[in-house]
């Protein structure tokens, strides 16, 4: 082989690895997959998007509440991306913590003795749950974090990976389904 033809090689190579990094990694137009209006993502029949047996971080049991519009957020303490999109989530709870109809889970399968000094480190005000059981296919993923929005068993938006869970479209949307409740 000659010289420029090496070099030739190489480059093409080098994109074609670039291109599959960008595709792979950095998916353009990342955003969470938010239903357009009047249209549900499909969901399997008879599926359940609802966690059962979770714990808070003082160890009773708790149920998620299936007649609010639910935030469910998968997250640990040692995953960047998770820590990155967090204040993100604690001004979307903020918002409405006090709406009796928004609920927020914010779950790890880490235990409190893990949880509890991250919170008061960073000084978090969320939901926090512990969840050790298999998810439902719906909510079932090996990455994170992982956050849904749902409501009446069907999730209305959804993302694997970090998120700004407090920008207007994602609160445009809490208050369209509000309006409809």
């Amino acid at each position: 082989m000659t010289g420029s033809f090496k070099k030739l090689l190489l480059a093409g190579l080098i994109i074609v690895a670039a291109l599959a990094v960008y595709f792979a990694f950095l998916k353009p137009g990342d955003s969470p997959q938010i239903a357009s209006e009047g249209e549900m993502p499909p969901l399997e029949e008879d599926t359940s998007v609802y966690l059962s047996s979770m714990n808070d971080l003082k160890g009773n049991q708790v149920s998620m509440a299936q007649d609010k519009l639910i935030f469910v957020n998968v997250w640990a303490t040692w995953c960047g991306p998770c820590n990155m999109e967090m204040p993100g989530i604690q001004k979307l709870y903020d918002k409405y913590k006090e709406h009796e109809k928004v609920a927020f889970y914010i779950i790890s399968d880490e235990d409190a003795e893990t949880v509890n000094p991250f919170i008061a480190r960073k000084g978090y005000n969320l939901p926090f749950f512990q969840y050790a059981g298999p998810y439902p296919p719906a909510l079932d993923g090996n990455a994170i974090p992982r956050t849904y929005i749902i409501y009446n068993g069907k999730i209305l938006a959804q993302e694997i990976g970090a998120s700004k869970w407090d920008r207007p479209e994602i609160i445009e949307l809490i208050e369209k389904q509000l309006a409809q409740i």
